[in-house]
C-alpha cells in the first residue's frame, strides 16, 4: 500500500535542530506524495492559586505567553515547511496533562500510514515517545536524527534492511516496501560472525521475496567482532552513505517495566541516519 497520510507531532522547544528536522520531515512527507497532518502538544500544568502584586502578574503572563510560544514557533515552522513543499497539509494544537501526551499522540497516529518522529539523541522523553507509537499505534515509525537533520537527505536513494530473521523484521519490511520500492539500491544485511548455511538461506529468500515486489536487493552479512550490532549497523550506514535503516524492533517487559532491546536502544538513543522501524 502507497503511503499517502502522514503524521507528525510537534512537542518540546522550537531550537535549530529541532527546527531543521521539521523542514526536512516535510520535504520526505512531500517526496512521498503524502499529505502530512501535524499535531502540536504541550504541557497542561496545574498551578495552585495565589495572590500576586500587580508586577508579578505580569511577569507571570510574560512567562506563559513564553511557554505558549513555544508551541506556535513549532507549528510556524511546520506551515513554513509545507508553504514551501507545496503539499496539503493540516495542523491542530492543544494542551494536554504531561503523563498523557505520548499516549495521545499515538492515538492520533493509527489514523496515519506512516509518523514521522524527529529524536533528540539520548533522550528519555524521546524514548518514551517513541515507546508509546510503537506499542500504541500498530503504524510504522520514521525516525528523523536532530543531530544530522541538516545532513541527511529527504531522499532515500541507498536502504539498508537490517536483516535478523525474526517477525518483528519482517513486519518492518512490509511496513516499508513504498520507500524499498522507490530506491535505487537496497542491502539486505545480517550481523553475524560466521555466515551459516541457515543466515545465508535466510537472506536469500527474503531478497526473492522482495523481487516479486520489483525491490532488487542484495544480501551481505557483516562482522560483529566482538560490538554490538547496534555500532556495527550504524559504522556501517556512515561508511557505505546509507540514507535509511528498516528493522524491527525488540523489547521485552519484565515486572511491568520495559526493557528495550540492545540494537534498538541504540539506534533509539542515536539514529545514525533516517531509521523506519516497526514493531
Amino acid at each position: 500500500m502507497p503511503i499517502k497520510d502522514v503524521f507528525m507531532p510537534l512537542v518540546g522547544q522550537p531550537r535549530g535542530a529541532a527546527l531543521a528536522a521539521i523542514d526536512k520531515c516535510v520535504a520526505v512527507a512531500a517526496e512521498l506524495g503524502a499529505r502530512i497532518t501535524a499535531l502540536a502538544l504541550e504541557e497542561e500544568v496545574f498551578e495552585r492559586p495565589k495572590v500576586m502584586l500587580p508586577y508579578d502578574r505580569e511577569a507571570a503572563e510574560a512567562g506563559s505567553a513564553c511557554e505558549a510560544s513555544d508551541t506556535q514557533q513549532l507549528l510556524n515552522a511546520f506551515t513554513s515547511a509545507t508553504s514551501r513543499a507545496k503539499i496539503r497539509a493540516q495542523s491542530r494544537m492543544g494542551k494536554v496533562p504531561a503523563d498523557q501526551i505520548a499516549a495521545i499522540l499515538a492515538e492520533y497516529a493509527r489514523f496515519s500510514d506512516l509518523t514521522l518522529l524527529p529524536v533528540k539523541p539520548h533522550d528519555s522523553r524521546t524514548e518514551s515517545i517513541v515507546e508509546a507509537f510503537l506499542f500504541g499505534s500498530g503504524r510504522p515509525l520514521l525516525l528523523c536524527p536532530e543531530h544530522l537533520a541538516d545532513e541527511v537527505s529527504p531522499k532515500f536513494e541507498n536502504v539498508v534492511i537490517a536483516w535478523d530473521h525474526s517477525a518483528r523484521a519482517a513486519r518492518a519490511i512490509g511496513d516499508a516496501l513504498p520507500v524499498l520500492q522507490a530506491a535505487a539500491t537496497v542491502r539486505v544485511v545480517t550481523v553475524a560472525d560466521d555466515k551459516t548455511d541457515a543466515i545465508v538461506q535466510s537472506g536469500t529468500a527474503l531478497v526473492d521475496h522482495l523481487r516479486e515486489h520489483g525491490v532488487h536487493a542484495s544480501f551481505e552479512t557483516v562482522k560483529g567482532r566482538g560490538s554490538s550490532i547496534g555500532k556495527v549497523l550504524g559504522n556501517f550506514v556512515n561508511s557505505h552513505d546509507v540514507d535509511a535503516i528498516v528493522m524491527g524492533a525488540y523489547h521485552h517487559s519484565r515486572l511491568n517495566e520495559i526493557v528495550w532491546g540492545g540494537v534498538t536502544k541504540t539506534v533509539i538513543g542515536q539514529p545514525p541516519c533516517w531509521v523506519m522501524i516497526s514493531h
